[in-house]
C-alpha cells in the first residue's frame, strides 16, 4: 500500500525524494493509520470477533492513573537503558525518523499530534488489542504479553539505519512490556495508546528542541 501511495504521488509529479518531511508524513498515515488499523479490522470481520474483543473506552481515574504512571515508567526505563548501554560501551540503532528530523527539525513537530492520532492508536490497536488479545486465549497473559512484545519490537529492525538494532530492539521489548501489562491490567486499549503516544511525543519534542538549539 504505501508502494503504492508513493508511486501515485509521483505520477502527480511530486518528488518525495526531495521533501522528506511529506515522505514521513505519508508513511505514517499509510502504516500506522491505514495499514495497521485496517488489518485488525479486516481480521476482526474474517473471524466474527466484532469490534467488542478489543475493549476500547474513555479513560476513568484509574485508567488515567495508569496512564500518567505508565508514561512516567516508559521515560524512566528509556534513561535507564541509555544510562546501562552507554556505560557498557555499546551503540544503539536510530530510527530513520530521527535522520530526517535532524535535517528538518520541523518533521519533529508534525510528527507530535500524529503520534496520539494514528501512531499510539493504530500500533497499540495491531499489537496489544489484536494480537496480543488473540494469545491471550490460549496462552497465559504473561506469554501473551512477552511474545506480542517481540514481535512489536521485531518489527522495527526494518526502519532502524546503523549499528547496535539488537541494542534498540532489546529496548524497545523491554518498553513493550509494560505496555503490554498497562492493557492487561486496564483492559481498556485507551490506555496503552495513549501511554505509546505520550512516550513518543516527550522524545521528538526533545529533539526538536536539541536540533533548533532549544536545550
Amino acid at each position: 500500500m504505501i508502494l503504492a501511495v508513493v508511486t501515485g504521488v509521483g505520477l502527480l509529479g511530486v518528488d518525495l525524494s526531495s521533501r522528506p518531511g511529506l515522505r514521513l508524513f505519508l508513511v505514517t498515515v499509510f502504516l500506522q493509520g491505514v495499514t495497521f488499523g485496517g488489518i485488525t479490522l479486516l481480521y476482526l470481520k474474517r473471524y466474527h470477533l466484532g469490534f467488542g474483543f478489543i475493549p476500547i473506552n474513555i479513560p476513568d481515574k484509574r485508567d488515567s492513573a495508569v496512564i500518567i504512571g505508565g508514561s512516567i515508567a516508559l521515560l524512566g526505563l528509556l534513561f535507564v537503558a541509555s544510562s546501562v548501554i552507554s556505560a557498557l560501551g555499546l551503540s544503539s540503532a536510530q530510527n530513520q525518523i530521527v535522520e530526517v528530523g535532524q535535517e528538518n527539525p520541523g518533521v519533529f513537530l508534525l510528527l507530535i499530534p500524529l503520534q496520539f492520532l494514528l501512531v499510539g492508536p493504530g500500533e497499540e490497536l495491531l499489537y496489544r488489542g489484536l494480537i496480543q488479545g488473540r494469545l491471550r486465549e490460549t496462552l497465559h497473559p504473561a506469554r501473551a504479553i512477552v511474545l506480542a512484545s517481540a514481535l512489536f519490537a521485531s518489527i522495527h529492525l526494518f526502519s532502524l539505519t546503523g549499528e547496535g538494532k539488537l541494542v534498540y530492539i532489546g529496548t524497545a521489548f523491554v518498553l513493550a512490556l509494560v505496555l503490554g501489562t498497562a492493557y492487561e491490567y486496564t483492559e481498556n486499549l485507551a490506555v496503552p495508546a495513549v501511554m505509546h503516544a505520550t512516550y513518543n511525543a516527550v522524545q521528538f519534542a526533545s529533539a526538536y528542541l536539541t536540533s533548533t538549539g532549544g536545550i
